[in-house]
């Protein structure tokens, strides 16, 4: 039995489910300077990842790698037995499929040493549920959901379940800082999250409006990109709302616009996903993309999101700010 090891000093890190998520967790480990024994049963995983790997590392080293990175750290083996003995925390990225994760778990649990952590990806899924038929050690298992890309997004949400140990919540929350992430460890769990509930909020409204035919996709996503979404890039929604205060801050906006609250300027329950929506949602993306394939709009995407984050880190760091 391996003893855990202290969370700055991870260095072998098991990847299992290596599509989209999975895929780029393992491209954020091996930045970190960490090896990564990936395992996937899918058709053509390895050369899937291996081709990600080689794909997305000229993005990889933008970033800028910790010393000893190297994306031939990466090994891809054949079994959860050849991968539970050779790692010391497991990051799962499986499907979003509560039976296998449970049957997945199970095995687990009774394959990998007892002082191995494993952090599950999942987008909605609650610990609890996940861990419910968990018969050895329960409070191993916690949720690390990140945002997508998880090799670039410097974000990660943290939230056991009810047999999970505070301890590995918290032992968590410190193996993902110490990657350079900004992490949010809930204090109970909630479907969906904290990320998840706020786009989904955002998500339903901007389907409202284009079946309603009020707006235009693009009309929606100029609103983000050109409005808010450049103020949240730079303190969130709470605190720019603060600002919105004036110089009584959030006391003076929750009591001047209390009232506004009650106005019907959201329709939080989803609309009915038609086909004519649908059609509309995929045409009017397909429009503003103008052409450029999805590996061309994730290189923009990524791209873009590092000067944002460089610029940012630069004057944070020459203000002393820290946020």
């Amino acid at each position: 039995m391996m003893a855990r090891p202290n969370p700055e000093q991870v260095s072998k890190v098991g990847v299992i489910g290596t599509g989209v998520i999975g895929g780029a967790w393992a491209l954020h480990f091996l930045r970190m300077g960490m090896e990564v024994v990936a395992y996937d049963p899918g058709p053509n995983a390895k050369e899937k990842l291996l081709t990600m790997v080689d794909n997305i590392w000229p993005t990889i080293e933008k970033l800028g790698l910790r010393e000893g990175a190297s994306k031939d750290k990466l090994r891809f083996v054949d079994s959860l037995e050849s991968l539970a003995n050779q790692v010391e925390v497991i990051q799962e990225s499986t499907p979003e499929r509560m039976d296998a994760k449970r049957s997945l778990f199970a095995e687990l649990d009774r394959i990998v040493p007892a002082d191995v952590v494993i952090i599950s990806s999942t987008s909605g899924f609650a610990m609890t549920d996940m861990a419910r038929e968990l018969e050895a050690q329960p409070d191993r298992f916690v949720v690390g959901h990140p945002f997508n890309p998880p090799y670039l997004v410097p974000f990660c949400e943290v939230c056991g379940g009810e047999r999970t140990s505070q301890e590995v919540v918290d032992w968590t929350a410190a193996f993902y800082e110490a990657t350079e992430k900004q992490v949010a460890k809930m204090d109970k769990e909630l479907p969906g999250f904290i990320g998840n509930r706020l786009q989904e909020a955002l998500w339903r409204e901007a389907l409202h409006m284009v079946a309603n035919k009020e707006c235009s996709v693009e009309d929606i996503d100029k609103a983000i990109a050109y409005g808010p979404g450049l103020r949240w890039a730079i303190m969130g929604h709470c605190l720019t709302f603060h600002l919105g205060g004036g110089q009584g801050g959030m006391a003076h906006l929750l009591d001047h616009f209390e009232d506004a609250l009650e106005e019907p300027w959201t329709r939080l329950k989803a609309p009915k996903l038609t086909q004519e929506l649908k059609d509309d949602m995929v045409a009017g993306c397909l429009t503003q993309a103008n052409g450029a394939s999805i590996d061309e709009l994730v290189q923009e995407r990524d791209d873009c999101l590092i000067r944002i984050m460089q610029t940012l880190n630069e004057y944070r760091q020459e203000k002393g700010i820290k946020r």
